[in-house]
């Protein structure tokens, strides 16, 4: 029996500032108790604080890793440290109850490593990188015979979507990350202190529609994905997932950037 999984190794850029060093690690301890509490309902996760400013995410769900990372990058506080993930998705023929994330020896594992090893080698560094095609073989699942084309699609989209990213200002990055979680402009408004119209000015010159409609898109391919190959409506969904991170950030907005 094969299960439905999603990985992200998260480094972090520029760790090694000496009067950084203790700060990242205390904050990547945070970072891995919010994980834990986001996925507390979907099913058994491995997430774990390692190396000092790595983090390794194995959990159910094509489209959980992703979702994790997005969010994990919108949320991050820390502009001149910036979180970069190296992402894979698949099946393993072990329940993730069973597996030792740290001995894990596993294609998706070896596949997220090296995307993110890939990022690393970017002078300007991408904040994400699917690896599908380099080392998977499962061809009991329709996807995996176009992994390369995947992975190509995907990639470029969220290069498309970083490009846009680094073109918010700083309130029009705090107008999408607010708008990610509380999904109403006049929400928003309300909790910046801003009229409807300065929202919705920041809304739209900041491509926030345009941004989030990228990561609504890919995990609504990864969803589907892991429908047609396993075609089982019990197995986990992104929506679950999705309510639990907002209403757990809804409860921590003085921890986000300002």
């Amino acid at each position: 029996m094969s299960y439905p999984i999603s990985i992200f190794i998260l480094d972090v850029s520029n760790s090694s500032s000496a009067d950084m060093g203790d700060e990242l690690t205390d904050y990547l301890d945070e970072m891995v108790n919010w994980i834990n509490t986001w996925t507390k309902d979907n099913g058994h996760v491995k997430v774990k604080h390692r190396a000092g400013d790595e983090i390794i995410f194995a959990g159910y769900g094509y489209s959980t890793a992703y979702i994790l990372s997005f969010f994990i990058s919108r949320i991050w506080k820390y502009r001149e440290h910036t979180p970069y993930f190296g992402l894979s998705f698949g099946d393993s023929d072990k329940k993730l109850e069973e597996v030792d994330i740290e001995k894990w020896i596993h294609p998706l594992i070896k596949q997220a490593r090296y995307a993110n090893d890939l990022l690393k080698q970017e002078q300007v560094r991408p904040l994400f990188k699917f690896e599908l095609d380099q080392f998977y073989h499962n061809e009991s699942f329709s996807y995996n015979q176009f992994r390369s084309e995947f992975e190509i699609l995907m990639n470029s989209l969220l290069g498309i979507q970083m490009t846009l990213v680094k073109e918010q200002t700083k309130i029009q990055e705090q107008v999408c990350t607010c708008y990610l979680i509380l999904q109403q402009q006049k929400a928003v408004g309300t909790l910046l202190g801003k009229t409807a119209p300065t929202i919705s000015s920041h809304y739209k010159k900041g491509k926030v529609e345009e941004i989030l409609n990228v990561f609504k898109v890919l995990t609504a391919i990864l969803d589907s994905l892991q429908d047609k190959s396993y075609n089982n409506p019990k197995l986990i969904t992104s929506s679950l997932l999705l309510k639990n991170i907002r209403n757990h950030l809804k409860d921590k907005f003085d921890l986000l950037p300002q």
